[in-house]
């Protein structure tokens, strides 16, 4: 498959200013697009996202949902028994958390447009901190990953849910049918976007697997690394402890 030159994912601030672009335009339809092209797996995924946060340690804490998009991942831990904390989604891409803005109507959600890079909150704010399918997109991954330790509190989990490429070559094979033939081509009609749902399947060829990620997070200051792969590879869930006694 040939691809056009702008679903390729650039590097520093193009890359800033292409997803922001990308996402912007196609906010209308992400939600939907979301669970058709992951048959609706995405729903469970965040689940096991937001059980490997540990949020029951600190139950009225507050978290922060980075890349927060449409707030998915926001509600899914507002949502859970016995939470009574607060939680703030950050997302560079206003037109995202605009088109979500009536889904947290009534929860515990605060929406903040703000960079990844230079996260808008002080030094150790928050309890714990998820990231769904967002890191893959920064244009500086390191300087995201210690962003992410800066505004955690000492003990509290970095937890992250992203896609990547199955080790099983067979699962790899069909997979990447799929990613490069049939998500791109649902992808344009519904969203109607030209090329967006081609850089995806780009963005995740070129993103670390989950071992350079394991890798990244323990250079950026995590400790306890670790991950578990999630149906048959083709995402998983990272999560890291910032160094430090356990969140008041």
């Amino acid at each position: 498959m040939t691809v056009a030159p702008e679903a390729r994912p650039t590097q520093g601030a193009g890359r800033s200013d292409q997803v922001q672009t990308i996402f912007s335009e196609i906010a209308p339809r992400y939600d939907l697009l979301n669970h058709v092209l992951s048959l609706n797996i995405d729903r469970r995924w965040r689940r096991k996202a937001v059980r490997a946060l540990a949020w029951d340690r600190r139950p009225e804490g507050a978290y922060l949902d980075g890349c927060a998009g449409t707030f998915d991942l926001s509600l899914e831990l507002a949502r859970q028994p016995g939470f009574k904390g607060r939680i703030v989604g950050a997302d560079f891409a206003f037109p995202m958390l605009a088109a979500g803005l009536t889904k947290i109507d009534g929860a515990p959600v605060k929406a903040v447009c703000g960079d990844a890079l230079r996260l808008p909150f002080p030094d150790d704010a928050f309890s714990g901190m998820t990231i769904g399918f967002g890191v893959r997109n920064l244009a500086d991954l390191d300087a995201g990953l210690r962003e992410c330790v800066r505004v955690l509190r000492p003990g509290s989990k970095l937890v992250i849910l992203e896609f990547t490429v199955p080790p099983n070559r067979f699962v790899r094979g069909a997979y990447m049918v799929y990613f490069n033939h049939v998500l791109p081509r649902v992808g344009r009609l519904v969203s109607g976007h030209p090329w967006a749902y081609t850089y995806l399947p780009e963005s995740v060829k070129e993103f670390p697997g989950p071992e350079g990620l394991g890798r990244r997070l323990t250079e950026a200051g995590f400790s306890a690394v670790s991950w578990t792969l999630l149906t048959g590879g083709i995402a998983a869930i990272h999560v890291g402890t910032k160094e430090g006694p356990g969140a008041p």
